[in-house]
C-alpha cells in the first residue's frame, strides 16, 4: 500500500516538473538543431548552421547560416536576427524584423514584415492577415483576407494577391495581379516536421517517466511484465475492464451534482493510469520478447518498447500500428491494476494477521 502512495506521489511530481520544464526557454546550442520547448531560442550572438523548432515561441535573435523550419505559437525573427536560408513557418503569428535570405514560405493567423525586416528571395503565404513595411527582393504571392501595404513597404518584383489588398500598391516594382485561385498552403511541408518532432517529444517525456518507474520500483515493474508473460489474456481482459469500467462510473458521477468534483478528480487519476498502463505495457512486451533471446536487461526492454510504440504509430496504415497499441496497453493496464490490487491485498492480509495491541506479548524486562 505504501508503495502505491508513493508512486502516486512520484508520478505526479514529475507531471508538475514536465509542466514547469515546458514553460522554461530552451536556447538552441548546437549547430544543427531540433529544438522543442515552450520558448526555444537562438541567441544573439549566437551562430547555427540549421534550425528546427517545435515551441510556443520560436526566437531568432542570432543567426542561422542554413534553413529555419518552425512551428508555434509565435515565430520571430528579431531586428538583429539573420537566417541564411530559406524560412519554413507555421503558427499563430510569424513576424519578420530581421534578414531571411532565401525564400520564405508561412502559413499562420497573421504576418507581418516590419519596416526592418528584408526576404532574399520569395515570399510565399497563406494567412489570414498580412502586413508589409519592409523590403521584399523577389515576387510575393500572398493570399489573405487583408493584405496591408505599408508607406515603407518595397518589393521589388511581381505581388500575386487573393484577398483585400489595401495601401501603398505603388511600392510593387513589378506586376500587381489578382488571382481568387490563390491560396499558398504550407501545411504539406510544414505537417512532417511538426508530426515527427512531436512525437519525439513524446517518445522523450515517456522515457524519462518510464525510467523514474523502473528506478523507484524495479520489484513492481518487473512483476508488472511477469504478470503480462504468464497471464496475457487475463491482464488484457483486466485492462479492457478498466478501459470501459471506469468512464461509465466516472459519467455516472458526474451526473449527481456532489460527484462531479469526484469525477474530475477520477478523470485526472484515469489519465494517469492510462499512460502508465501504456509505458508498462510496451516495456513488458519488450521483456517478454528479449527474455525469449535470452536477454534480460530491464532499461532495455524499456528503450526497445517505448521506441517500438513511437514508430508503430507512424506506420503508414495508422489503423495497424493503433490497434497494436491499444492491445500493448490494454495489457500494461490490466497487469498494472493487477498488481496494484495484489499490494492492496496483501497490505491488507497483513494489518488483519498482526494482533491488536491489548493482545499482544509485552516484552519481557531483563
Amino acid at each position: 500500500m505504501l508503495e502505491h502512495d508513493v508512486l502516486v506521489r512520484v508520478v505526479v511530481g514529475v507531471l508538475v516538473a514536465l509542466v514547469v520544464c515546458g514553460t522554461v526557454p530552451a536556447t538552441a546550442v548546437a549547430q544543427t538543431n531540433g529544438q522543442t520547448g515552450g520558448t526555444v531560442v537562438v541567441e544573439e550572438g549566437e551562430t547555427v548552421d540549421t534550425l528546427e523548432a517545435f515551441g510556443g515561441s520560436v526566437v531568432v535573435r542570432g543567426t542561422v547560416t542554413g534553413d529555419v523550419s518552425a512551428v508555434g505559437g509565435d515565430v520571430r525573427i528579431e531586428r538583429t536576427g539573420e537566417v541564411g536560408g530559406n524560412l519554413e513557418a507555421a503558427g499563430g503569428s510569424v513576424t519578420i524584423a530581421g534578414t531571411v535570405g532565401g525564400d520564405v514560405e508561412v502559413g499562420a493567423g497573421s504576418l507581418t514584415v516590419t519596416e526592418s525586416g528584408t526576404v532574399g528571395g520569395t515570399l510565399m503565404a497563406g494567412v489570414g492577415s498580412a502586413t508589409i513595411d519592409g523590403t521584399l527582393e523577389s515576387d510575393a504571392e500572398i493570399g489573405a483576407e487583408t493584405i496591408r501595404l505599408g508607406e515603407t513597404a518595397a518589393i521589388a518584383g511581381d505581388l500575386r494577391y487573393d484577398g483585400d489588398l489595401q495601401g501603398n500598391t505603388d511600392a510593387v516594382a513589378g506586376e500587381i495581379q489578382e488571382d481568387a485561385s490563390l491560396g499558398v498552403d504550407v501545411a504539406p511541408t510544414i505537417h512532417p516536421f511538426a508530426s515527427w518532432l512531436f512525437a519525439a517529444y513524446v517518445l522523450a517525456v515517456n522515457l524519462l517517466l518510464g525510467a523514474v518507474l523502473l528506478a523507484l520500483f524495479p520489484r513492481f515493474s518487473d512483476g508488472v511484465a511477469d504478470r503480462v508473460a504468464a497471464g496475457p489474456l487475463r491482464s488484457g481482459l483486466v485492462g479492457l475492464g478498466v478501459f470501459v469500467g471506469v468512464p461509465v462510473i466516472l459519467i455516472a458521477l458526474a451526473i449527481t451534482v456532489v460527484g462531479i468534483p469526484l469525477s474530475l478528480i477520477g478523470g485526472f487519476v484515469f489519465g494517469l493510469l492510462l499512460w502508465i498502463g501504456t509505458i508498462y505495457g510496451r516495456f513488458a512486451v519488450a521483456a517478454v520478447l528479449l527474455s525469449l533471446l535470452g536477454v534480460g536487461n530491464r532499461w532495455l526492454a524499456l528503450v526497445l518498447g517505448l521506441v517500438a510504440g513511437a514508430l508503430l504509430s507512424r506506420l503508414p496504415i495508422p489503423v495497424v500500428g493503433e490497434a497494436i497499441n491499444l492491445v500493448v496497453l490494454l495489457l500494461g493496464l490490466g497487469a498494472l491494476v493487477r498488481g496494484l490490487v495484489g499490494n492492496w491485498r496483501s497490505a491488507r492480509n497483513r494489518d488483519q494477521q498482526r494482533p491488536a495491541g491489548p493482545d499482544r506479548d509485552e516484552p519481557t524486562a531483563d
